[in-house]
């Protein structure tokens, strides 16, 4: 198994609490931005709960195109045609943003944007093409400053967020996360063990219990 030097650590992924916040900004500025015709603010919460909800790379999510979408009712995926090293990989998602996927499809409809097969899932603006990676990162940029999370954090964070949730979420599986993931070697995705690890923190709360905090006469 090939390890990697690299560390996870704290602020190169959001809390819960910072994942809630940031999803419920995104949905309230989308919500009003609707009623106004704003086209930005829409994108952006999408692309925000793409990143959560799958984990993609940002030149992933970039390049995806309408035909790249797949629902089924008990099989809901997107298709990376060219992931890191030039792989394709099918990466699973759950019903809540299948739900918002059919959401995103109409609303693109209504104001007009292409859903062709073979057209951009995210349009840019400028070029009517796909969007770049900078416009992809300014979006997630301007949902986190509005939700108040450190200006560290990048989009990219929210694919090392998604790992670390979907670890938990899997029953402490590797596997099943480096599938999502598309890593090539089980040992990179193995740093995002070495920061969710429920024995740890069991063994951390029986150490030394019951010893004394404090001097007794204090």
């Amino acid at each position: 198994m090939i390890r990697t030097n690299w560390v996870l650590d704290p602020g190169k992924f959001l809390s819960r609490e910072e994942v809630n916040r940031l999803l419920e900004t995104a949905m309230k500025r989308a919500t009003a931005a609707i009623a106004r015709g704003n086209k930005v603010a829409v994108r952006d919460y999408f692309i925000v709960d793409m990143a959560l909800s799958t984990g993609l790379r940002v030149a992933e999510i970039a390049e995806l195109k309408c035909r790249d979408i797949f629902l089924r009712e008990n099989f809901c995926a997107l298709l990376v045609r060219n992931g890191k090293g030039g792989k394709k990989r099918l990466v699973r998602f759950n019903g809540a943003f299948k739900q918002h996927y059919e959401e995103y499809l109409l609303w693109k409809q209504t104001v007009g944007e292409p859903t062709g097969l073979g057209d951009p899932l995210f349009l840019s603006s400028n070029t009517g093409g796909h969007i770049t990676t900078r416009g992809i990162e300014k979006a997630f940029k301007r949902s986190a400053a509005r939700a108040g999370l450190p200006p560290h954090y990048s989009i990219h964070c929210l694919r090392h967020t998604y790992a670390c949730e979907l670890y938990r979420a899997g029953g402490y599986n590797l596997r099943l996360v480096q599938k999502q993931l598309g890593h090539a070697h089980i040992g990179t995705t193995q740093v995002y063990a070495d920061v969710v690890e429920p024995d740890m923190q069991r063994a951390l709360q029986r150490l030394y219990a019951p010893a004394p905090r404090r001097p007794r006469n204090f």
